[in-house]
């Protein structure tokens, strides 16, 4: 077998059965990663040097197809459903065989590197990759090791990604010919019949999302994060449209990480060593640290070229809207290293609610934030998915359902009890409609959001006062600086009260509905803490 790169001396390959391998490439670097890619013409350099690779017909992750083995570890604390699909552990060890077969007289790439910047924390883990800019996504998105420690590595979890291996359904117990299975017993996360590199990514979250919590007491959290420049951390929860990489990637503050991120009793830390953003639409003006970042080393994907040149076309979705590069943190000026931050003061929770309901800024007490954060809402609106045609609500629950195998309530009580431990405050942010719904209202500015984030950055609404929401029994501030007073109670937006009235009671019936199936894992007070439907439409 021949060795490139720097080789540990822990590098048996046959104690996970690919002794049979042709050639086994050790911890290239980005530059001999990205070489390899464009020799094997499998990608091309953009004009700004960062290699653009398609990822098949997977451009986006397949929730159906992620299982999780159910062995003695899982069976009695993974929550089970549709998001965490059960798979039999003697299927798996039949499935990986046949995916080590496929590798046997095949090249692949080795990478050898971490998770969880924090030394008490850190997890060794081991990518073995069929394609090369696979492994160089991963040297993008994992923590980087030096050369000593490479040479020193013992892995804790192995993940195998091989796109090219498709399952048979009939065989292995499969869906369908793509799969991301984790099994706990084995520390192995497989990835095989998709290119599409975030399967790998949120298979190690995932596993972070069930170790930390269940065996060391930290809170996982689906997050980006940043730092002031008096060291005060703060921390973004949302899902995608509502502005969670715009509001965080603020040139005064510092970038801890914009993704994953951990909560202990001395702070959070970054569990990745890179960012992994959406590249559709994507302007130097309106995201300009994302922009500069696409240089050599990052990696794009699904992207396409501008009609005979190699510069990148944004606003082309015609391969995916789900365009997307990986980079190292270090491509954002404003990185903090290491990626780890005290404990945060304020945190908030970003919806962009269509239905021009929840105020533009509102505090929560600790069983609101978790009854909010199980819910993870926000709304989808007209073009944003094929067949949406008006707005309709969207919950994810601890804005990352998809990755969390626990119960959502251990997530969101663990949430409480540091908000009390340590006063942090729980911010409650809509960033979406007011004056109306989608259609009828307008889009609350930006400058206002980023004035009423920094205004509760800064301490300024600890002194204003408040006023609860009649059905949401959210308290708005009745002032904020450089926000106008009107827009801070949502109600006064609307010409038609009664309207309002009608609509907020619809949005509040949707909370309630969604709620019900976490209702047995939760405590009476973040029970109460739900709306209150005074009519059913």
């Amino acid at each position: 077998m021949n060795h490139y790169g720097i080789v540990p001396e822990n590098n048996d390959l046959s104690k996970i059965g690919l002794e049979n391998a042709d050639s086994a490439f050790w911890n290239l670097n980005p530059s001999e990663l990205t070489e390899e890619t464009i020799v094997k013409g499998l990608g091309v350099l953009s004009s700004t040097g960062a290699l653009a690779i398609d990822t098949g017909d997977f451009t986006g992750r397949s929730p159906k197809d992620r299982f999780i083995v159910e062995d003695d570890i899982t069976r009695d604390h993974i929550w089970w459903g549709d998001i965490n699909i059960k798979f039999d552990s003697e299927k798996f060890d039949r499935l990986y065989n046949r995916m080590c077969a496929y590798l046997t007289g095949r090249e692949i790439y080795v990478k050898d590197a971490a998770v969880c910047d924090h030394p008490e924390h850190r997890m060794n883990v081991r990518v073995v990759t069929e394609l090369s800019w696979s492994n160089l996504f991963i040297d993008n998105m994992f923590l980087r090791l030096s050369a000593e420690e490479k040479r020193a590595f013992t892995p804790e979890w192995t993940v195998v990604c091989a796109p090219g291996f498709k399952a048979d359904p009939e065989i292995d117990g499969t869906r369908q010919q793509n799969f991301a299975i984790l099994n706990f017993t084995r520390k192995m996360a497989i990835v095989g019949g998709t290119g599409y590199t975030g399967e790998m990514k949120k298979g190690i979250f995932s596993v972070l999302n069930f170790v930390l919590p269940h065996f060391k007491g930290i809170l996982p959290m689906h997050c980006s994060a940043n730092v002031g420049k008096n060291g005060d951390t703060s921390i973004f929860f949302g899902l995608s449209g509502t502005g969670k990489t715009t509001l965080s990637s603020d040139p005064n503050r510092g970038l801890i990480g914009d993704d994953e991120h951990g909560w202990t009793d001395d702070g959070i830390f970054n569990f990745e060593g890179g960012c992994y953003a959406k590249c559709i639409n994507l302007t130097e003006k309106q995201e300009p640290q994302i922009y500069r970042a696409i240089k050599f080393g990052a990696l794009l994907e699904n992207t396409v070229f501008k009609e005979d040149t190699s510069e990148v076309d944004f606003e082309d979705g015609s391969k995916t809207e789900n365009t997307r590069v990986s980079y190292p943190i270090h491509h954002i000026d404003n990185a903090v290293s290491p990626s780890r931050g005290v404990v945060p003061k304020n945190v908030f929770f970003l919806t962009a609610d269509a239905f021009g309901v929840l105020p533009p800024v509102s505090k929560l007490t600790p069983e609101q934030a978790s009854f909010h954060f199980i819910s993870g809402y926000t709304a989808k609106v007209a073009g944003t998915e094929e067949g949406v045609v008006e707005p309709q609500s969207a919950f994810s629950a601890c804005f990352g359902a998809p990755f969390m195998p626990l119960h959502p309530g251990k997530y969101a009580e663990m949430l409480a009890e540091r908000m009390k431990k340590h006063n942090t405050t729980v911010w409650l942010i809509n960033t979406g409609w007011s004056g109306g719904a989608y259609g009828e209202g307008s889009r609350i500015k930006l400058k206002y959001t980023r004035a009423m984030i920094t205004a509760a950055l800064e301490g300024k609404l600890d002194k204003a006062e408040f006023e609860e929401h009649e059905v949401f029994g959210l308290s708005m501030p009745t002032s904020c600086p450089e926000v106008p007073d009107e827009i801070l109670n949502p109600k006064n937006t609307w010409k038609d009260k009664a309207a309002y009235d009608h609509k907020a009671n619809i949005l509040a019936g949707k909370f309630v509905d969604n709620f019900k199936k976490f209702e047995s894992g939760v405590s009476e007070g973040i029970r109460n803490a739900a709306p209150k439907v005074r009519e059913r439409a």
